[in-house]
C-alpha cells in the first residue's frame, strides 16, 4: 500500500493526524505492506504511527538518497531504522518534480492501493499527481482531505 500526502502539516495537530491514521490506515495493518516516501510532512507522520502503533512491513522510498531529504524526515526514519524493512534510494541526479514522481511511480507499481492524505484546496500536487498514476492504473485509492 502506497501513502501519499502533503508535506504542509501544520494546520492540524498530531493528536488529529493519529486519529485520521488509525482510522484510515489502521484496518489495513495487519495484512499490509506499506511504502512511505521519505519526505517531511504526511510522509514522516504516517511512517511514525505506523512504526509505532502497527506490526506492518515498512519500505521508505526516496528520490535521490536520505541524506538529501529534509531534517524532519531524516530524523523519523532514524528513529524507527529498527522498524523500516528497506530504504530504497532511487539515487536520482537531480531532486525536481520528475524525480518526485519517478519515486511516487516506483512506489505505486509495487502497491495494490493508495492512500492520499492532500491538503484541502489543493488540486495540483504530487499527492495528486500519485493519486491519479494509481487511478490510471486501475488500482484503488482512498483520498482523505487534510
Amino acid at each position: 500500500m502506497t501513502i501519499t500526502g502533503t508535506r504542509s502539516t501544520g494546520h492540524r495537530s498530531r493528536t488529529e493526524y493519529a486519529g485520521l491514521f488509525g482510522e484510515y490506515l489502521g484496518p489495513f495493518a495487519n495484512c499490509a505492506h506499506f511504502y512511505v516516501g521519505g519526505a517531511k510532512g504526511i510522509d514522516s507522520l504516517a511512517l511514525l504511527w505506523l512504526a509505532r502503533n502497527t506490526g506492518a512491513g515498512l519500505t521508505v522510498v526516496v528520490p535521490g538518497v536520505v541524506d538529501q531529504q529534509p531534517e524532519e524526515a531524516r530524523q523519523a526514519i532514524a528513529r524507527v531504522r529498527d522498524r523500516i524493512a528497506e530504504v530504497v534510494q532511487l539515487r536520482a541526479p537531480e531532486l525536481n518534480t520528475a524525480a518526485y514522481h519517478a519515486r511516487n511511480r516506483w512506489m505505486v507499481d509495487r502497491s495494490s492501493m493508495t492512500i492520499g492524505f492532500p491538503r484541502v484546496g489543493q488540486t495540483q500536487s504530487g499527492t495528486w499527481q500519485t493519486l491519479t498514476y494509481t487511478h490510471d492504473e486501475g488500482k484503488p485509492h482512498l483520498v482523505v482531505p487534510v
